[in-house]
């Protein structure tokens, strides 16, 4: 299988922007999902998590033992722990033009970053492959959180799928449909024999 790469983020966001703008703006307040999150929340934290995951590549010696120390923040108790915010004046415009930029920044430093690279994430030290798919994960996932119950077309690329699998969820099943097996992957489906995971976590570590 191809590596994930920042291509691949890139891809991944555009079709995610493409899908979010239908979003009646009146439902920008309705929870996403089955998460604790309104739809507005659930794109700061991914705009979050593509910056988060740019800037753990960026100082010339990463740290491996922790995060790239910014302040995080909830707006509120059930809210999500995230630094960047987008203004509620700007609108859902707004809120989508935060999340490209923050793609862009992530999309950048992939594609410029050594891949003998190594930074930390809590679920263990990756390199700039890894953050690509988390990210494509990210972005994949959490936009199903948010077309959840609009009646919204969102169905991925299987090979962008299948990449992601490939490099953060080496254990699932090869034989089922990529999206459907991302999403049992992340805690959001069910698979036919396998029930809907009530936990999950990727393996970002490095491959090879």
């Amino acid at each position: 299988m191809a590596p994930v790469t920042a291509d691949d983020v890139a891809h991944a966001v555009r079709l995610a922007l493409d899908a979010l703008r239908e979003v009646p703006a009146d439902r920008w307040g309705d929870r996403a999902g089955s998460l604790e999150w309104d739809r507005w929340e659930t794109v700061e934290h991914l705009a979050d998590d593509l910056l988060y995951y740019s800037v753990q590549l960026g100082p010339q010696s990463p740290p491996l033992d922790t995060h790239v120390p910014f302040a995080l923040h909830r707006k509120r108790p059930d809210g999500p722990m995230v630094f960047v915010f987008a203004e509620r004046g700007a609108g859902p415009a707004g809120l989508l033009q935060v999340l490209e930029a923050c793609c862009a920044l992530l999309v950048a430093m992939v594609r410029t970053t050594s891949p003998r690279v190594r930074a930390h994430h809590a679920s263990g030290v990756s390199d700039p492959e890894g953050f690509a798919a988390m990210g494509v994960v990210e972005t994949l996932v959490h936009t199903h959180d948010v077309a959840e119950g609009l009646g919204l077309d969102w169905t991925p690329p299987s090979g962008l799928c299948s990449r992601a699998l490939t490099r953060l969820f080496p254990d699932v099943p090869d034989d089922t449909d990529p999206w459907r097996t991302l999403l049992w992957a992340t805690g959001r489906a069910e698979l036919p024999g396998r029930p809907r995971r009530a936990a999950w976590r990727w393996a970002g570590a490095p491959r090879g």
